[in-house]
């Protein structure tokens, strides 16, 4: 039995196909929001878009720019929400034990905390929070979140945008899934290991 109620993800597959339908003012709705506080990630919407958008430079350009600044700006909502709410009302709708892994990715990193988790499946919109908590310099965090965004967003629009269709090929080989899943498999033994020793007092 599932712990969601019945019909949550089919309306959370309408809104994402309202915001595709919607084009790039959907994008920065979704993207936004996510920041701030819905589960869909732009991924949703970016990966369609831009393969929509192969060989046009322009349309690739303003799909990232697009979801680069709105994630950004929902992440700032969250941070200003971090600061003004503070740990009480966090600690009401997050985990203790996530609060504590990035109150200290905050402290052992600062700024590159914020890269790590704009370009890494880490919440980002969780360590906003944190970060707004924290009293992190607000300009830090913007342009950290700019670079890690930029960054993460960049790379999609140059793997899919430019070669998406040789991307799509290789996927039907399944080498190609056999040597991917041995390489995530091989990155995640230290990438777990990182995030438990968050939890570790230096």
């Amino acid at each position: 039995m599932s712990l969601l109620p019945s019909g949550f993800w089919d309306r959370w597959d309408s809104y994402v196909q309202w915001a595709l339908d919607l084009g790039l003012p959907g994008l920065g709705i979704l993207s936004f929001t996510e920041a701030v506080i819905q589960p869909i990630p732009p991924e949703a919407l970016t990966f369609p878009m831009f393969l929509d958008a192969q060989g046009d430079p322009l349309a690739i350009f303003l799909i990232w720019t697009i979801v680069t600044v709105t994630s950004v700006s929902g992440a700032l909502v969250g941070w200003w929400l971090g600061r003004i709410l503070g740990r009480g009302v966090a600690e009401r709708y997050i985990r203790e034990i996530h609060v504590q892994r990035l109150d200290s990715l905050i402290i052992r990193y600062g700024s590159a905390g914020i890269f790590v988790a704009a370009v890494s499946p880490i919440p980002y919109k969780v360590l906003a929070w944190v970060a707004g908590m924290g009293d992190m310099d607000r300009n830090q965090f913007i342009f950290a979140g700019l670079f890690g965004r930029g960054l993460r967003f960049g790379i999609q629009a140059l793997v899919i945008g430019i070669w998406g269709d040789e991307l799509l090929g290789m996927l039907e080989n399944p080498i190609v899934w056999v040597l991917l899943t041995l390489t995530s498999f091989l990155a995640f033994i230290p990438a777990k290991r990182w995030w438990d020793g968050l939890l570790v007092e230096e």
